[in-house]
This record gives C-alpha cells, structure tokens and sequence, in this order.
C-alpha cells in the first residue's frame, strides 16, 4: 500500500507523518502542494504544522492548493483520506468535513499527552481499535476548538461520526469533547490530536508500563493498512 503524504509550506509533521506510515508496514510517498500528482496513492494524509503561516484562517490557504483539488476528488472516489491538526483545519475549510476549528477557549497554544476514547472503529483509520478503546496521543494547538451548528452537531453525534473524544479533560473547548470526526462514509477522518507522534516506543507517551512507551497512534495508520489489503 502506497500513503501519500502531502507537505504544504509551513508543515511541520509531515517527516514524522511518512515515518509512521512505514513503521505500519506501508509506503510512504512525498506529494507536494503546488502538483496536481497523486502518484497513484492509495490513501493520503494531511500533516499538521502551520501551512501559509496559517494566514486568514488556519488551513484556508492550503485547502486552495492545487493538490487539493485531487485530494477532493480521491475521497469522493472514497479514498482514505486523514487530516491531522491543520490537516483537519484543511478539511472543514474544503468542505469534506463539516463544522471548524477555532482559538482555543483559553487562549493558550497546549501541548500535552491526551487522553481519547475512541467512538467509532468502523472508519477506514480506526478499524483497528477495540470499540470503545481509550488511548493516549499527544495533542498540541493553538486553535483546536472544534465548533459547528446545533443541526450539524446533532447530525454528526446521531450518525456515529464522532470518532474520537477527548477524555479527562477538554483541551481546547470543543463541544462535546470531540476530537475527531468523519464524513459519512467513514473514507475521511480529521482529528486534532497527533497519532504520528506516538508510533515507536522510546518517543510516544509515557504509559503505566514505561516512560515514552505509548504506541497508540499507529494504529491509526496500521487500520488504514488493513482496510486497503482487506480489499485486494
């Protein structure tokens, strides 16, 4: 399997995104923003950072890019397709998420280790969780607080689209402690905390067992593995 993953100016995560794409046993392709080439890519991620110095809003900007347009088109074809932190920023603001992502609530950047249930293992980057799995991966933003209409709220809590939510604590002020979402056909998910920064033990999370041993965050790549050699 082939996972692309695409580096925007200003990204800062996109090295570490293609090291937990290999680590789960794939390939990790580089794609660059300004190309309209997918490379043939199986599934694609969006790293985190701060593209175009997250001018206007964050992620505005890059979700014009010209490789966004193919990335648009892929996860309407239902490629897998994950936004992490900006890249989730990237999602709303090209319309294949729905709500946004503002300041927030106490006005502080935060970066720290959370805590996650996992809501929905059905998608194509959780299938290989346990329902219901509480996990810890870091988190670190400075405009996480994700918002949207009591309509589009009801909509994504009734259909099960909220993949994961925050546990222990709520970060940023997002409603209903969510993290994480999905389109409705569970292809693209967009989430603010960071899974590629808790891949291999000796740098994720400390866990009960030891210090820097979390490896939560590969699952998140290794489902989307899965999910793609379940089809071929």
């Amino acid at each position: 399997m082939r996972i692309g993953v695409v580096t925007f100016p200003g990204s800062l995560d996109d090295r570490d995104a293609q090291r937990a794409v290999r680590l789960a046993g794939a390939e990790a392709v580089a794609l660059w923003h300004g190309t309209h080439d997918l490379e043939g890519v199986d599934a694609i991620v969006l790293p985190g950072g701060f593209s175009y110095g997250d001018y206007l809003r964050c992620g505005a900007i890059a979700s014009h890019s010209p490789i966004m347009a193919e990335v648009i088109q892929a996860a309407e074809r239902g490629v897998p397709v994950l936004g992490i932190c900006n890249g989730f920023q990237m999602l709303t603001e090209a319309h294949l998420l729905p709500g946004g992502l503002i300041r927030n609530d106490h006005g502080n950047f935060i970066c720290r280790d959370q805590g996650l249930r996992v809501e929905n293992n059905s998608t194509a980057w959780t299938n290989g969780f346990a329902a219901n799995a509480e996990i810890t991966i870091p988190l670190k933003n400075g405009e996480g607080g994700f918002i949207a209409s009591a309509e589009t709220i009801a909509e994504l809590e009734g259909e099960g689209r909220v993949v994961v939510r925050y546990l222990g604590m709520n970060p940023n002020g997002s409603i209903n402690d969510i993290a994480g979402i999905s389109n409705a056909r569970g292809n693209v998910v967009g989430l603010m905390p960071h899974p590629e920064h808790a891949v291999e033990e000796g740098f994720g999370p400390d866990t009960a067992s030891a210090m820097r041993s979390g490896t939560d965050g590969l699952t998140f790549f290794t489902s989307a593995l899965t999910g793609f050699l379940a089809t071929v």
